[in-house]
C-alpha cells in the first residue's frame, strides 16, 4: 500500500506563491500528479508527471505552476506562482502505476493512490 502525505498548503495573496509537497511512503517511478477540488466543483487534474519525466498541464494552471519529482526523497513537487482567487482549493497527490499524464488532462485518468490534501487559499 502506498501512502501520500502533502503538505505547504496555506493561506496567500493573489499573486503570490507556494510549494506544495507530496511524500510518498515508497520509491515511485512512476505517474503522479496533481489535483484539486473547489467547494461545489468537480476534482481537476491540474498537473502530472509520467515515469519518463513527461510533464502534463491544465490550461488552468500552464504557465503558473510546474511539477517536479525528486526520486530520490520520494518526494513530488508544486511550484505555484502568480496565483489567482480561482487557484482557491483543497489540492491532493495521487500516484499510480500507469503513466496516465495525457489522460488526467483530457479528463478521464482514475489514480490508484490518493493523499489526504491540503489547503490552499488565495485572497484578493
Amino acid at each position: 500500500q502506498v501512502q501520500l502525505v502533502e503538505s505547504g498548503g496555506g493561506s496567500v495573496q493573489a499573486g503570490g506563491s507556494l510549494r506544495l509537497s507530496c511524500v510518498a511512503s515508497t520509491y515511485l517511478n512512476n505517474c503522479m500528479a496533481w489535483f484539486r477540488q473547489a467547494p461545489g466543483k468537480p476534482r481537476e487534474g491540474i498537473a502530472a508527471i509520467d515515469s519518463d519525466g513527461s510533464t502534463f498541464y491544465a490550461d488552468t494552471v500552464k504557465g503558473r505552476f510546474t511539477i517536479s519529482k525528486d526520486n530520490a526523497k520520494n518526494t513530488l513537487y508544486l511550484q505555484m506562482n502568480s496565483l489567482k482567487p480561482e487557484d482557491t482549493a483543497m489540492y491532493y497527490c495521487a500516484a499510480d502505476f500507469r503513466d496516465l499524464g495525457r489522460t488526467m488532462v483530457a479528463g478521464g485518468a482514475d489514480f490508484r493512490y490518493w493523499g489526504q490534501g491540503t489547503q490552499v487559499t488565495v485572497s484578493s
